[in-house]
């Protein structure tokens, strides 16, 4: 068996689909992360999933939440009022407040930056947090927090 060279037309299709991927991962854009109205911005982007599951960096969520995050005996803990949540790297089981607390996916990390589901964040400190895959934006609300009030009930006079 000898070896041949490809053909014009192998090249121009395999041309054609590096093109096509180039430019869309050019087009593409990272997911933007909004906390009480205020963009924050991280050093590693957020992961979208093609099933709309988000992971965010823990640590920049966590301080833009106004949390304290620090490393105790290889766990990370994060400590927002009296909610503590501890978790590890690669480790689906975690404690809040001291109570076992599942995790659908581990912990991992991207360039030394811990990513966490964007639910775990939800759940463990009472905040609403959606993703928009149209528009690629992450919010999260906390209570209180970004919210319109309530009006005040008209004076009755007696």
């Amino acid at each position: 068996m000898t070896y041949r060279l490809p053909s014009w037309r192998t090249l121009a299709l395999v041309t054609a689909v590096a093109l096509l991927a180039s430019a869309v991962l050019v087009f593409s854009r990272p997911a933007v992360m909004i906390v009480d109205g205020e963009r924050v911005e991280s050093e590693v982007a957020p992961i979208a999933t093609t099933s709309e599951k988000v992971f965010v960096p823990l640590r920049t969520m966590a301080d833009a939440l106004g949390a304290e995050t620090k490393v105790e005996d290889g766990y990370v803990v994060v400590v927002r009022g009296n909610q503590a949540l501890r978790l590890r790297v690669g480790d689906t089981h975690a404690t809040l407040n001291g109570v076992p607390f599942s995790l659908k996916h581990p912990p991992f990390r991207v360039r030394r930056r811990l990513m966490v589901g964007l639910n775990v964040l939800a759940r463990a400190f009472n905040v609403r947090a959606t993703y928009d895959p149209a528009t690629a934006r992450i919010e999260v609300l906390t209570p209180g927090v970004g919210q319109v009030p309530e009006p005040y009930p008209a004076d009755q006079t007696q």
